[in-house]
């Protein structure tokens, strides 16, 4: 039997202790994380590049025009901080008062920190708390304490926390709200998967969540601050055991995939429509982000090329040493590229079925695409605008000489542009989907049967019960 929730007091008011993920670019928006807050729980509205409205409520476009990327990054910045701004003023009218609304960020996107000032600035006594992750946030816990807001940072382990801890955090203790663990096995979008940790084999979270309890104990922090548990969460009678459990403390929940499927919620309508079609294994937990993080997407057309590009892919050495023994004659311009006997017979084959270009990755290996994605992979690197702190794709980073020094990969892709046209009706074969990879249950979960799609009103009462 279900025990269910006692509300807990968060931002100087009672609320439910479940927290709406926030979800990149323009999909945790006002209308959704707004509802949510009505609905008695904490609404998330997310602060990366979220969109802005003209005089008549059409969305304005984020078109770039700067000839520089320094000079598109200002401008990135300046949409950022237009756009949640916007974003948080619509959420909190229509919260009308009840539950909280926090903001959300990714820590290696663009200017995050100025985007989070500039943001705070101009929304004081709207915003709760600020979650954060993807990333180690030190400077976190300053910037929400200067503007007296929360924060609720989001890691994968104790070991995360804890640096967070001793390094910054306890210097603005009364500031931390709840600590997001987000399960990087099981979590939509980017999540802090390391490299001490094998993506193929998930491990059980209770075990995780009670080190990362041991270890806020440790620097001396209340059992009343929550952790909240993220990723992997559908059914709350699935997690009976974790409420009122002391061994953890005080537990609340974070959903991130099932409000992507509601009224509210600001996906096109053939996207909601793909969420009920999904079955076990449809979501992808891959590496192609220029992040560098791994995240989890649905498995789409998009994903698969880019899995099918990577599968294209041969070491090289630029003479002849070892078992790279034979000079490489199909799709490369020069004679610097020597590979083994079994390489360069498939890197003709490649060439044969129409893959004629050979493009250099910073790993010393070539991949093999044709002439289409060539064109879309330079054009796209060439028009990068900066929203990461540091881009894989493009060779971008926010510092003195805007590069990372590296060779711009093209095994990954300009995450801006595909989740910008996601959301804003462009293909959903050609772009990324994020989605938490429980999404299957939307085609099993009897609440959406008969293509029910409810209210996020209707969608909190609904968990409330459990289900």
């Amino acid at each position: 039997m279900f025990k269910g929730l006692k509300p807990i007091v968060y931002g100087g008011r009672e609320v439910w202790p479940l927290v709406e993920g926030g979800k990149g670019v323009a999909v945790s928006n006002h209308a959704s994380s707004g509802a949510w807050a009505a609905a008695g729980g904490i609404g998330t509205v997310s602060a990366v590049n979220a969109d802005s409205y003209d005089s008549m409520g059409n969305v304005i476009p984020q078109i770039y025009h700067g000839r520089t990327r320094r000079d598109r990054h200002e401008e990135l910045i300046a949409y950022a901080i237009d756009g949640a701004v916007e974003q948080v003023k619509r959420a909190f009218e229509i919260a009308g008062g009840k539950g909280a609304i926090n903001i959300n960020v990714l820590w290696e996107m663009g200017g995050a920190q100025r985007v989070l000032h500039g943001v705070l600035e101009k929304t004081r006594g709207m915003v709760a708390g600020v979650t954060c992750g993807a990333g180690m946030p030190y400077k976190l816990s300053e910037i929400a304490a200067s503007y007296g807001v929360n924060y609720l940072p989001i890691v994968s382990s104790g070991r995360a926390f804890r640096a967070l801890w001793k390094r910054a955090y306890s210097k603005a203790s009364e500031w931390l709200a709840a600590v997001v663990y987000e399960d990087p096995w099981l979590a939509g979008g980017h999540n802090g998967l390391s490299n001490a940790e094998d993506p193929r084999e998930p491990q059980d979270p209770y075990p995780r969540v009670k080190a990362l309890r041991d270890t806020m104990r440790e620097g001396g922090i209340s059992d009343d601050v929550p952790i909240v548990m993220a990723g992997g969460v559908w059914y709350l009678r699935d997690w009976n055991d974790w409420i009122d459990n002391p061994e953890l403390g005080a537990i609340a929940f974070q959903f991130g995939t099932r409000p992507l499927l509601t009224q509210e919620s600001p996906i096109p309508q053939p996207w909601k429509e793909r969420l009920m079609q999904l079955e076990p294994g449809d979501v992808l937990l891959h590496r192609f982000s220029p992040t560098g993080f791994y995240s989890s997407a649905i498995r789409n057309p998009f994903l698969r090329q880019l899995e099918a590009r990577s599968e294209r892919q041969i070491p090289f050495s630029t003479e002849q040493a070892g078992d790279h023994t034979h000079q490489l004659d199909a799709g490369v311009k020069g004679k610097n590229f020597w590979v083994t006997r079994g390489d360069l017979l498939r890197a003709r084959e490649w060439v044969g079925q129409g893959f004629t270009s050979a493009l250099k990755t910073p790993d010393n290996t070539l991949v093999f695409v044709d002439e289409e994605d060539k064109a879309e992979i330079r054009k796209d690197q060439t028009d990068c605008m900066g929203c990461l702190s540091q881009c894989a794709f493009s060779s971008w980073m926010d510092s003195e000489t805007n590069s990372t020094g590296r060779l711009a990969d093209p095994r990954s892709f300009c995450i801006q542009k595909s989740l910008q046209q996601a959301v804003h009706g462009g293909s959903l074969d050609d772009n990324l989907l994020f989605a938490g990879h429980g999404a299957y249950n939307f085609k099993t979960d009897p609440f959406y049967s008969n293509g029910f799609v409810p209210t996020v009103k209707q969608l909190v009462d609904r968990i409330l019960t459990g289900d």
